[in-house]
C-alpha cells in the first residue's frame, strides 16, 4: 500500500476476515462525544470562568453543526463542580445536541445577579464561537439543575441590557430557543421552599448568601427580585419552558416548579411540567432514557418553530 495522505473516501477498506474473526457492521451515524475541558469564556472582575464542552461526533458527518444546550451546574450557588453532570449530559449529546457546562461567580465571589450575567455571557460565547465548536448559533438553549435551574430560568427572564445583563460580547445576543429547568430553586418567597435547609432564609443559608448574606424575609424586595414568578407577565416575550421535578424532593419543594409552571401558563406562555415519580433532588431518574427523550423531544419541537426576530 502506498504511504501518502489518504482521504477517508480514498483509503481501501480491509476486507479479509481471518478464520474465527467476526465483522461488526456499522452505519457511520453512530454518535460519540468529544470532551473539551475548562475553556475560559470570560473573566468578569478578574475572575476566570470556564466551560466544559461536549460535542457530538459521527463518522459520516464530521462537519455537521448541532443545536447547543448551555447548562448551568447546580451547587446551592456555591463553587461548582463542572464535572458533576458530564456523564448525564453525555446522554443528551448522543441525541444530537452539543452541551456547554457553565461556571459562574459563586456567592463567595459575587451576589445575585452576577450568576445570571455570567451564564448569559456563556451563551454569547458559544454563539460567538459557534463555528469553532460546530454549533448552530440560532439553535441555542439554556438549562440547569437546582440553583443552576434558577440561573437558567433567569437567563430567559433577563432582558438585553437590563440590570441582570452585562454583555462582554458586544452585538452578540443571549437569547435562547428554550429552557430546560431541572428542579430549579426558582423562588425565595416560599416559607417551606427548602424543606431540609435548617438555616432557611438566614444569612448562612444558600439563598441568604445569594442575596449578599442577609435574612431573606427581612428584605422582601430582594427576595422578590430573585424569584422567577415576579418577572413573568403576559406581555413579556419568553421562550418555551420544560420543567422537571421529583415528587419527593427534600431539598427544593416541588411546589416551586408547580408555581413557575402555573404562572407561565396563566400568562399565556408555553410550558411543560414533568413530575418524576418518587424522585428526590437530582438522581438517575432524570437522565433515564424516557426523561432524556422528553428533553430532546422538547428541544427538537422548539426548533420546528420559526425563530422570532
Amino acid at each position: 500500500m502506498e504511504v501518502k495522505k489518504w482521504t477517508y473516501e480514498e483509503f481501501p477498506e480491509y476486507t479479509e476476515i481471518p478464520e474465527g474473526a467476526q465483522r461488526i457492521e456499522t452505519t457511520g451515524n453512530e454518535t460519540g462525544v468529544r470532551f473539551i475541558r475548562e475553556v475560559e469564556y470570560a473573566a468578569p472582575d478578574g475572575v476566570p470562568l470556564h466551560l466544559n464542552i461536549l460535542l457530538p461526533v459521527t463518522r459520516n458527518e464530521p462537519d455537521k453543526k448541532y443545536p447547543c444546550l448551555v447548562y448551568v451546574q447546580g451547587s446551592a450557588w456555591k463553587e461548582q463542580d463542572l464535572y458533576m453532570s458530564v456523564c448525564c449530559l453525555d446522554e443528551i449529546v448522543k441525541k444530537g445536541f452539543a452541551a456547554a457546562i457553565v461556571q459562574y461567580r459563586h456567592t463567595g465571589q459575587a451576589p445575585f445577579p452576577a450568576q445570571i450575567r455570567d451564564a448569559r455571557n456563556a451563551i454569547r460565547y458559544m454563539r460567538a464561537h459557534a463555528a469553532e465548536y460546530r454549533v448552530n448559533p440560532d439553535e441555542i438553549f439554556i438549562g440547569g439543575d437546582s440553583s443552576g435551574g434558577h440561573t437558567a430560568v433567569f437567563c430567559a427572564l433577563a432582558e438585553e441590557g437590563g440590570d441582570m445583563d452585562e454583555s462582554l460580547f458586544p452585538g452578540v445576543s443571549a437569547e435562547v430557543r428554550g429552557v430546560l429547568d431541572y428542579y430549579g430553586t426558582v423562588t425565595l418567597l416560599m416559607e417551606d421552599g427548602f424543606p431540609t435547609t435548617t438555616s432557611h432564609h438566614t444569612p448562612k443559608a444558600p439563598e441568604g448568601k445569594l442575596l449578599g448574606g442577609i435574612y431573606v424575609m427581612e428584605h422582601p424586595e430582594l427576595a422578590a427580585k430573585a424569584s422567577a414568578v415576579t418577572h413573568i407577565t403576559p406581555d413579556k416575550k419568553l421562550p418555551p419552558f420544560c420543567i422537571f421535578h421529583g415528587t419527593k424532593d427534600r431539598t427544593a419543594n416541588a411546589r416551586q416548579s408547580v408555581e413557575l409552571y402555573e404562572k407561565l401558563r396563566a400568562c399565556g406562555k408555553e410550558a411543560r411540567l414533568y413530575l418524576i415519580a418518587g424522585a428526590d433532588h437530582c438522581g438517575p431518574e432524570f437522565w433515564a432514557e424516557n426523561a432524556v427523550n422528553v428533553a430532546a423531544g422538547f428541544m427538537r419541537k422548539c426548533l420546528e418553530k420559526p425563530q422570532e426576530k
